[in-house]
């Protein structure tokens, strides 16, 4: 009932998930139906409107599982980063003008360099930062460092008592890591990690395929014997059949034995555009744990938040814009004592 609320095609919002619906909905916002409605030029709804469907898209993917109000209020940055159009560029520095009206040719022409250098390299995508503190969240550094199917998998993992924050338990979903801190997940914990981990439609096709194979050479194993079976002073013994155990037909596609000794490792369908590591993290899948360098920046022409949008587009400035208006920054004693923790 989750799933159908969550990846609604209706709705087609990307989230943090390897869910195939989940690639399917990022497909329609990016290349089919629903890309018109996030990347078109003419506009015929008022300003308002159009900064209030960017943000609904931004926070359907960043977030979607943290009250409105409550991401306002603490998961905003104190000091939004100021999100300027590359049209910016364009225009002439006043103070090249001036450098030269007042005869300091150098000057004007190092401001000038600067300029131009700037221009070539863009500007820095700083409008996805203000998701910084969401990517800090524990849970969303578990699924960041694909240890998790989706956030919401790593939050159950975080609640149910398999992570370690810096060797000890940890239960709290909603906390906010420092630089250094290391996250261990209890590998049972992890789905992929588990012999039954396949897909049951596709264990059940198999094991159907390997049960005809088998019966098959069985049945001409036993024709090609009688045929080759002839009347000796001495009765050949016929070598033993290897016969199939039944485990082998419980287990899914592509298990391995556990007689090599190694970990059973299942993908979910569709989850290889969803497997990468941000630069700020530093994850150790021989032993479930990641490492939380630093906070995620941005430099000219790259953010190192991951975004199914643009991180320099129109999307993510509509956002800004909306937020730049409407966040909380009023925060009583009483509702100091409820901030999610935070580490700094």
């Amino acid at each position: 009932m989750r799933d159908a609320h969550v990846y609604n095609f209706k709705r087609g919002l990307p989230r943090m998930s390897w869910h195939p619906h989940n690639l399917y909905n990022l497909w329609r916002r990016s290349f089919g139906p629903l890309e018109k409605i996030t990347d078109r030029v003419e506009y015929k709804e008022t300003l308002n409107w159009r900064r209030w469907t960017a943000k609904a898209l931004l926070r359907g993917y960043h977030g979607d599982f943290i009250n409105e109000k409550i991401f306002k209020r603490w998961y905003l940055p104190e000091t939004l980063p100021d999100v300027r159009p590359s049209e910016a560029l364009k225009k002439v520095e006043p103070s090249v003008e001036l450098g030269r009206w007042a005869t300091k040719e150098q000057v004007a022409q190092k401001t000038q360099k600067r300029l131009d250098e700037e221009k070539r390299k863009g500007l820095a995508p700083v409008g996805s930062l203000m998701f910084t503190e969401v990517e800090r969240r524990i849970d969303v550094v578990i699924f960041r460092a694909c240890l998790a199917h989706s956030v919401y998998d790593a939050r159950r993992m975080v609640i149910h008592g398999s992570v370690l924050l810096n060797g000890k338990k940890h239960t709290n979903a909603n906390t906010r890591l420092a630089p250094g801190d290391m996250v261990s997940v209890d590998p049972k914990a992890i789905r992929f990690l588990q012999p039954e981990a396949a897909l049951k439609e596709d264990a059940e096709a198999e094991d159907a395929e390997i049960v005809e194979s088998t019966v098959e050479e069985n049945a001409s194993e036993e024709s090609a014997e009688a045929e080759a079976e002839a009347p000796s002073e001495k009765p050949l013994e016929s070598s033993p059949k290897e016969v199939p155990s039944n485990s082998r037909f419980k287990k899914p596609a592509g298990s391995k034995s556990s007689d090599t000794g190694l970990t059973p490792f299942h993908l979910p369908p569709y989850a290889s555009p969803f497997l990468f590591i941000p630069a700020y993290l530093e994850p150790s899948f021989s032993t479930c744990s990641v490492i939380y360098l630093r906070h995620p920046t941005a430099r000219p022409g790259y953010s190192e938040i991951p975004t199914p949008w643009d991180a320099d587009g129109e999307v993510v400035r509509l956002a800004w814009e909306w937020y730049s208006k409407r966040r909380m920054r009023i925060r009583s004693k009483s509702q100091l004592a409820r901030m999610p923790e935070n580490r700094q």
